[in-house]
């Protein structure tokens, strides 16, 4: 794979990935959709049908890894780091520009909901709040993720356990033959292992795990012209990135000493 076939395919997965995935929580958070309270398990299928379309689509370019916890996971487990920031790059572009067209396609959606006089209230904060970019704002949720207990050990180690399921069922059951991405069955293994994660891990913050995930999507909503969007917590920020990167590492080192 070349460095532009990599950069492609990264950037157009991803960008696929985070539309799809925020879209099914834009879908079941914003006033005037269909699916609104549509609830926690269309979430997690919805993420899970993301990385399956994302992933299929990506393939044959980059391999489809659409996540830098993939990425560090497999550099781990072969010792081949070269192609890493070519990985990374696309990934963060590609989340972004698939949260922006998320936001294009619901944007009668977001100003409807972000005129509502309870979400309006929610978004001023008051002299009490000195550092109001640390505050999660009413529709930072569909872009990002964020606790239900703000506890920065758990929601740590939540992040980096969850994120080594998912890598070490990549390194072990979906792969290529050369190694370097997901085959064609590993696709559909990984979709259903993200779906699994999301039902019995995501309760507590949301199952990050995947850097550019959240990363991406929240620089775009702290750029975005959204009226009353509120903050976009970027206190937080820092776990949903460095989480899945340290159970990434974990899984791979794991992986060479059990499987390899």
């Amino acid at each position: 794979m070349s460095s532009s076939d990599i950069f492609i395919g990264e950037t157009i997965g991803t960008a696929l990935l985070t539309l799809l995935g925020g879209g099914v929580c834009a879908a079941v958070t914003l006033k005037s959709s269909k699916a609104r309270n549509a609830g926690w398990l269309a979430i997690t299928f919805g993420w899970g049908f993301a990385v399956l379309i994302a992933a299929y689509v990506s393939a044959p370019l980059s391999g489809a890894h659409l996540n830098p916890a993939v990425t560090v996971g497999l550099a781990v487990k072969t010792g081949e780091w070269g192609d890493t920031p070519v990985y990374f790059a696309g990934q963060l572009l590609g989340a972004m520009l698939g949260a922006v067209l998320m936001w294009i396609t619901y944007y009668g959606q977001f100003r409807v909901h972000l005129a509502d006089p309870e979400h309006i209230r929610d978004a001023k904060l008051g002299p009490e709040d000195p550092h109001p970019h640390d505050v999660a704002g009413p529709v930072l949720g569909i872009f990002s993720t964020g606790p239900e207990i703000r506890n920065v050990v758990q929601n740590l180690t939540t992040e980096i356990i969850g994120t080594a399921v998912l890598v070490l069922a990549i390194l072990t059951q979906g792969l290529q033959d050369d190694g370097k991405g997901l085959g064609v069955i590993g696709v559909l293994i990984t979709s259903f292992v993200v779906v699994g994660i999301g039902l019995s891990l995501g309760g507590p913050t949301g199952y990050a795990i995947n850097p550019v995930r959240d990363l991406g999507p929240r620089i775009v909503h702290a750029l975005l012209p959204l009226p009353n969007k509120g903050g976009s917590d970027w206190g937080y920020s820092w776990i949903p990135v460095v989480g899945p990167l340290v159970g990434a590492a974990l899984a791979g080192g794991l992986y060479n000493i059990a499987f390899a």
